[in-house]
């Protein structure tokens, strides 16, 4: 028989849809791409019974109460769809934000934070999805750890709760047997690295080709691209000199050619490009390489030089010395952690 393992997603009013079905998907593939053998049953549970409705609209039914939920003891029985009982393998705990003027604020509903911080010990792991984060945070399962939540609440959370080790770029941290993921489409691969502990990295990389995902994003990567990660520019003509940049790596991308390829002074440039991306053309160019160089890294076997040719930093030494500064590592380090199985 395959093991049972039931993960129960909690959900209240005005939670993250994709939040609470996305992970919900990954598991069912696994479950599908096994043949059954990953043995993942999914609960939704709530407040009370009937139906929450999501932020976007859309209302869930609730398979169990909080009350219902159980899950204590390692001798408990298997709960059937309709009803709790039975050892929790996974609580999966999504978030929801209230939008005031000056921008989302990640909402704490002490009820559910009081099932949480009890409801968490007998689960054999535990993981927070976008926002939800806050919800970990304020029932004491987050103090001393390493955390991450969607950005743009990154800097509530550190705030609210000074005991918890906030860092806003990851997609997803484990710190033992809590996991929290960063925002929206982050829960994807925050399930994907669940699916991953439990069956292997090759299940999981099949369930990603189904969801047709780019790639199997691994943890440590970034929340955003070097481009998303700053402020858009005002001026179309920086803009454009961006995308200039990300299309041409191999080009002479230094100050001066970039100064003259807009028909400025390499000093008013620099200005003019500092006022609208909050970075210098020497660093920018340099994360946007840094960026594409990780991505080989993360996708290819190709050498290191052909690496370093393909980013733009022309020797193995110049892309050490990047990723050494960017990253703290080397290449043949990122690659060992974060290379993709190959198809």
């Amino acid at each position: 028989m395959p093991r049972s393992r039931r993960i129960v997603i909690a959900v209240f009013p005005d939670v993250d849809l994709l939040d609470v079905t996305g992970p919900a998907e990954v598991f069912a593939l696994a479950n599908r791409e096994t043949g059954g053998r990953a043995g993942y049953h999914v609960q939704l549970a709530g407040p009370s019974g009937g139906a929450v409705t999501t932020s976007a609209g859309v209302r869930l039914l609730v398979d169990v109460s909080f009350a219902e939920v159980g899950g204590g003891g390692e001798g408990a029985e298997e709960g059937g769809r309709g009803g709790g009982g039975g050892v929790i393998d996974t609580l999966l705990v999504p978030g929801a934000v209230d939008m005031l003027p000056e921008g989302p604020v990640a909402r704490i509903d002490q009820d559910v934070v009081a099932w949480v911080k009890a409801t968490a010990p007998g689960a054999r792991r535990v993981a927070s999805v976008c926002v939800g984060a806050h919800v970990l945070a304020a029932a004491g399962l987050l103090d001393g750890k390493r955390v991450t939540t969607h950005w743009s609440t990154a800097a509530q959370l550190a705030a609210d709760h000074p005991a918890v080790i906030v860092d806003a770029d990851p997609i997803f941290v484990r710190s033992g047997r809590i996991w929290t993921g960063a925002g929206i489409s982050a829960c994807m691969d925050l399930a994907l690295a669940l699916v991953a502990e439990d069956l292997g990295e090759k299940v999981a990389l099949t369930v990603a080709r189904q969801l047709v995902m780019y790639l199997k994003r691994q943890g440590g990567q970034s929340q955003f691209s070097v481009p998303l990660s700053r402020p858009p520019a005002s001026r179309r003509d920086i803009e454009e000199l961006r995308m200039y940049i990300a299309e041409h790596l191999d080009a002479d991308l230094s100050a001066p050619a970039l100064a003259g390829r807009m028909s400025l002074s390499e000093r008013h440039f620099a200005r003019v490009f500092r006022q609208e991306t909050g970075t210098g053309p020497a660093a920018y160019v340099e994360a946007v390489r840094v960026e594409a160089a990780r991505r080989i890294l993360e996708s290819t076997d190709e050498p290191l030089e052909q690496v370093a040719a393909a980013s733009g930093f022309g020797s193995v030494e110049t892309l050490h010395r990047a990723l050494r500064k960017q990253i703290d590592t080397t290449p043949a380090a990122y690659r060992r952690r974060f290379r993709t199985a190959a198809t």
